[in-house]
């Protein structure tokens, strides 16, 4: 027998075949069946009215910590994390404890997603053996085993020839090269922006230009290559602009931002609290706006979370000791209605195509789109219903969060994986 699933009432937002409007979605045996005015009754019905009815969001920047640092994040902690979020794909980076570097550990990785039964969960596996830069990885059984694309997020290939190298070899298996741009002759050890704040706080700075150089060097690299490459978590509007001269060249580069350099700046730095300390660091106001500016354009292709959970007991170390990041999956969703819906940056559509079709599209999956016949991912928000963010409520096993208190607007509602419901608010 079938299995069916009809949402009624909603309106629906799919970006990907131009739909925003009142309609119906039936999902039949784990597919899209139909979308439009359905009169046909089904197993299960779910009354969407007054909610939006997207395509299931996908956040192609995650950290799950497994393996090596479980206690941190789990696939599985992390998987019930991005459900309740919204997230029915998530793509996890390769910086675990060791590296996700050959096909044994991408197959860990999805053995351990197929095991939680939450999200769909992709790879990126390292360029390079232990990410230090000097040797490449295994990418062609990686790619074999299901690897999304490679990174070695967390640090930047240092060495211009192994990077070249590595987007040469990449061209094979059609998949995409991302980079945390970050030169470290530049970065130093850097825990924050270089500039006023860091001075009168006394801590070492990570110049604008660790990023925009190795950025403008990897520009060079893609215009002698012509391969697909991602730049991730970009934060500067130096690297804006770098941006903008790539894509009116056509050259295959794509961007992504995150909540934090879009909300935060370098001044939170100033009480040493160690949530807001990250990779890239906050920057300054004017950093923001170009980013603002960057996103109005349609420059960047991807929203993220660059979701980063700690130890409580890591982030209460001093300052320069303390790891970099922020645990922010749960809140992503909210973060970004307040800072590009609210002021009119963006529409419901737009917003609901940077977490949708662009990023399936950079990592090169058949998701982002509510089209007859394709997997029965949904995300039902509801647009108006404002909560507080509770990092207590958390699913994910840390809480390293600087934004406990805020309250936002745009709750997940429920996240459907496969025409199955895997999250339903108040459950």
């Amino acid at each position: 027998m079938n299995s069916e699933l009809l949402i009624k009432n909603g309106h629906v937002i799919d970006p990907a075949n131009g739909i925003d409007k009142k309609c119906d979605v039936l999902i039949v045996d784990e597919k899209i069946a139909a979308v439009g005015e359905i009169e046909k009754s089904a197993q299960k019905v779910i009354d969407a009215a007054g909610k939006l009815v997207t395509p299931g969001l996908i956040d192609i920047h995650v950290h799950f910590r497994e393996p090596g640092d479980e206690e941190e994040e789990t696939i599985a902690s992390g998987s019930a994390a991005a459900v309740a979020a919204g997230f029915t794909s998530v793509v996890c980076m390769p910086n675990t404890n060791p590296p996700i570097e050959n096909e044994t550990d991408v197959e860990y990785v999805h053995r351990k997603a197929r095991q939680a039964r939450k999200t769909h969960v992709y790879v990126m596996g390292a360029i390079t053996k232990q990410r230090a830069g000097v040797e490449l990885a295994e990418m062609g059984f990686m790619a074999e085993a299901g690897a999304v694309g490679f990174t070695d997020d967390g640090n930047g290939v240092q060495d211009p020839s192994v990077m070249l190298r590595a987007l040469k070899y990449v061209a094979m298996f059609d998949v995409v090269t991302a980079q945390h741009c970050q030169d470290d002759s530049f970065a130093g050890n850097g825990v924050m922006n270089a500039g006023y704040y860091s001075t009168i706080l006394g801590l070492p700075g990570a110049d604008t230009l660790a990023e925009e150089a190795m950025l403008w060097r990897d520009v060079q690299l893609v215009k002698k290559t012509n391969v697909r490459y991602h730049a991730q978590h970009i934060s500067t509007a130096g690297s804006v602009e770098l941006i903008r001269a790539a894509k009116k060249d056509s050259l295959p580069i794509t961007c992504e931002v995150t909540p934090h350099h879009l909300l935060l700046t370098e001044e939170c730095c100033a009480e040493y609290d160690t949530n807001y300390k990250v990779n890239p660091p906050l920057r300054s106001a004017k950093d923001i706006e170009a980013l603002k500016q960057a996103i109005a354009e349609g420059l960047v292709d991807a929203l993220v979370s660059d979701h980063a959970p700690h130890l409580q007991s890591e982030k209460e170390l001093e300052f320069l000791a303390a790891p970099f990041g922020i645990a922010s999956l749960e809140c992503a969703l909210g973060l970004y209605v307040k800072v590009l819906l609210e002021p009119g940056i963006l529409n419901w559509p737009a917003l609901i195509r940077l977490m949708t079709e662009k990023p399936a599209k950079i990592i090169g999956v058949d998701k982002g789109t509510l089209g007859v016949g394709r997997q029965g991912d949904v995300t039902i928000i509801d647009p108006d219903a404002e909560y507080k963010i509770d990092v207590k409520k958390f699913r994910s096993k840390s809480r390293n969060c600087p934004y406990h208190g805020w309250t936002v607007k745009g709750r997940v509602e429920k996240t459907i994986v496969g025409g199955e419901i895997r999250f339903s608010a108040g459950d």
